[in-house]
This record gives structure tokens, sequence and C-alpha cells, in this order.
């Protein structure tokens, strides 16, 4: 047997298992907000009201949830963690199809929000996993198949809620369910037991998880980066059908389609390109030309005088697919083996975080940049504001900020996280 075979099918595993997961989550997008509204009687000004609340809860979630199911991956090892999050998100899509009323749908979105903090444990589980050089790459892919799931999820969520609303969240169900049976035949444990740490409250906290960012002076700088790069990316989910339909004129159909193409172009850079460029330019290098591409292609948003740009501006924005995937290689290299749960859980509640400023930061100003009479290009308010804080992000990653590797020359110290496949297949659960 080859000697990385093992550690190819762990991968393989994590890819199907997050595009699945993610094809879940996508599924119930289009229905859900409906199904709020008809429990309401209809009425759209307090389902959307209600709505919001919905994302305020699934953020929170997310938030105080990842640190813990990172810290819990930490102790217990990341299989179990990643089988139990799969079978309770099947459980809780099964209890929105059934839900009888509002209530009861935002508590499965709680319950969701909590289990799909597992999403971290996928991440260091290919830290586990991956050699220092080809980490960023196993990144990529996992990234790739987040934007699958992305791109598949509301189409067919759309398709299924024409038959029927409840449809989807049955369909969500069936693939998280059948995700876990797949994952408890096929996916080896990847932590060893020398490399786990007990489990205790005050570690897996959401400060004390952060706390650990700041455990690393290089850490904490590219994870403030990592914030402000997610934040910048809320723009978005947040404005850009509102955006796009006003400025534009465009319909749902032509919106959907440039949204599926988003999805194909930073899946193919996540997928591919980025395993193709961090090894020429080294993480810090990809790092600083995902930051700029994001600048450039949030400008170009901004500035479109018409639709036809935006196809222009969209593979220029999809190269900021380069940023995430590096900045978690490094990340990784500076944080020990046993630690790289809480590390995932601390990055994916800044992720949290993100979720609840975003939607009010870029909704307030595209507001605002439609109120003001003047010139259209004041409707791009919200992609301006985008490209300042990638152009804050710049100036705090550039070459003085950050010792990341370069082709060539070593930089700063790695703390080994190998695991290599003969003793992950001996690990199987």
């Amino acid at each position: 047997m080859h000697a990385h075979s093992p550690r190819r099918s762990a991968l393989f595993f994590l890819v199907i298992s997050v595009a699945l997961d993610l094809l879940a989550f996508g599924i119930i997008i289009p229905v859900l907000p409906r199904l709020v509204q008809e429990f309401l009687g209809g009425e759209t000004v307090s389902a959307a009201q209600v709505y919001g609340f919905f994302g305020l809860t699934w953020a929170a979630a997310q938030f105080f949830g990842a640190p813990v199911l990172g810290a819990l991956s930490d102790a217990i090892g990341r299989r179990a963690v990643i089988l139990l999050s799969n079978l309770a998100l099947g459980l809780d899509y099964l209890l929105m199809a059934v839900a009888p009323g509002v209530g009861w749908l935002l508590a499965g979105r709680a319950i969701g929000g909590l289990a799909s903090s597992s999403f971290t444990t996928a991440f260091a589980y290919v830290a586990d996993i991956t050699d220092a050089d080809r980490r960023a790459a196993g990144f990529g892919i996992i990234g790739a198949a987040f934007a699958f799931g992305f791109i598949a999820g509301p189409a067919l969520g759309g398709l299924l809620g024409a038959v029927d609303l409840r449809l989807p969240f049955w369909v969500a169900a069936g693939l998280c369910l059948a995700n876990a049976l797949y994952g408890s035949l096929v996916l080896p444990e990847s932590l060893p037991q020398d490399r786990r740490v007990p489990f205790a409250w005050r570690r897996a906290n959401p400060w004390a998880s952060l706390r650990l960012l700041r455990s690393n002076p290089e850490v904490f700088r590219v994870s403030l980066v990592l914030f402000v790069s997610n934040l910048a990316h809320e723009v978005f989910p947040a404005v850009f059908v509102l955006y796009a339909g006003h400025r534009y004129g465009w319909d749902q159909v032509t919106i959907g389609l440039a949204l599926a193409t988003v999805g194909f172009a930073s899946a193919a850079v996540q997928g591919g390109l980025v395993r193709r460029v961090v090894p020429r330019l080294g993480e810090q290098a990809t790092m600083v030309a995902g930051i700029v591409c994001g600048g450039l292609g949030s400008l170009l948003f901004g500035l479109a005088p018409s639709g036809n740009w935006i196809w222009l501006a969209i593979p220029v924005a999809a190269l900021w697919g380069l940023f995430g995937p590096a900045a978690q290689s490094l990340m990784t290299q500076r944080i020990a083996a046993s630690d790289q749960g809480r590390l995932q859980g601390a990055l994916n509640s800044l992720r949290g975080v993100t979720g609840l400023i975003g939607p009010v930061l870029f909704t307030t100003s595209f507001a605002a940049g439609v109120s003001q009479p003047g010139p259209s290009v004041v409707w791009g308010a919200p992609f301006f504001t985008s490209a300042a804080l990638l152009l804050l992000a710049l100036v705090a990653i550039a070459p003085a900020g950050v010792h990341g590797d370069v082709p060539g020359r070593k930089g700063a110290p790695r703390i080994p996280c190998r695991l290599r496949g003969p003793d992950l297949a001996q690990r199987r659960a």
C-alpha cells in the first residue's frame, strides 16, 4: 500500500463530508425564510425581523460552540467529534422538517449552529495528516468543498422547495445521516493518544480560545488579518443581491448565475491554484497576493458602471481565495499539535463575530449610499468599505510584519505536526 494512501483516503472523506454538510446547509437557504413567513401568516416585515434573529442565533452558536468542539477534539480525537456532529446535524434537520412553529425552527437553528462548528475539527484533521509544505493545499481543497456546497445547495433547495417547503429539510437530513454512516466505516483517527490533552472548560470557552491566538505574536497578527478579511468578505452575502438588482436591474436568474460563477471561480482557486502558488511563493507572498486581489475585486464591484463589468470583477475577486489557506497553513505551523483543535475553534469564533458585524455594517452602508442623491457609483459604498478594510489588512500583513516562508529561505521555526500514513492506518476507531 502506498505510504500516503491512508492520508489521501481520509482527506477524500473530509472533502466529501464538508461538501455534503454545506450542500445540506445550502439546501434550506431558499426555503427557510419562506417557511418562517408562512408560520407568521405571510406577513413580510415581521418575517424579515424574525429571520434576522435566526442569523444572529446561528452566529452566536458558532461563536460559543466552535471552541468547545475544537477543545473536545483535542481531548477525545477528531473522528468522534466529526461523526457525532454529522449525526446531530441530521437529527436537527429532521426536527426542522417536522417543526410545528417558529420557536422549533429557531431551536433547530441554534442546534445546527453548534453542530456545524465541527467544520473547525475538519481543518484540525487536515493539520494532523498533512506535512507543513502541503498543508495550504489541504486547506485549499477543503475550501473548494465549501464553495461547492454553497453553489449546489441553494440551487437544489430551490428546486425541492418548489415541490414542498419541507422537502429540502428531509433531503438535508438524509445527506447528513448518510455522511455519518459513511464516515463511521472509512474515517480513521488522526490524533494519537500522546498528543491529546484533557478537556477543560477553562480552555474551551471562547475567551480562553481567543487567548491562544495571542500566545504567538505571528499567529496573533495573522489571525487579526484573517478576521478583517472575513469581515470584508461579508459584503457578498450581505448586499450583493440587493446591489445587483438595484444598480443593474438584474433578475434572480442573472444574480443566481453570477453567484454560481463566484462559487466555481473560488473553488478553482482554492482547490487547484493554491497548491501551485504556495510552494513557489511561500505563505507570506501568497497572503499578500490574495489580499491585493480581494481589494481590487471589491473596488471593481463598487466602480462597475454596468453589469458586464461584474463578470470581469469575479475572477479578480476569486483570487482572494489564495489568502485563507496560506494564512491557515502558517498559523498551524506555529501552534503545537495538541492545540490544533483549539486553534481552529478560535478562528471559527472569529468568523462568528464577523457574521454578527458584517451584515449590519454593509447593509447600513448600502442603505446610506442608495438614500443619497448623486451618481450611482455611490451605491457601491459597501464594496468600497470592503476594499478599505482589505487595505488595512494589507498594511498588517506586509513583509515587515509577518515572517512567512519564502522559497529557498527558512521562516520562523516550524512545530512538527506530522502524522505519517502507517500511523494513521493503525488508529482507526
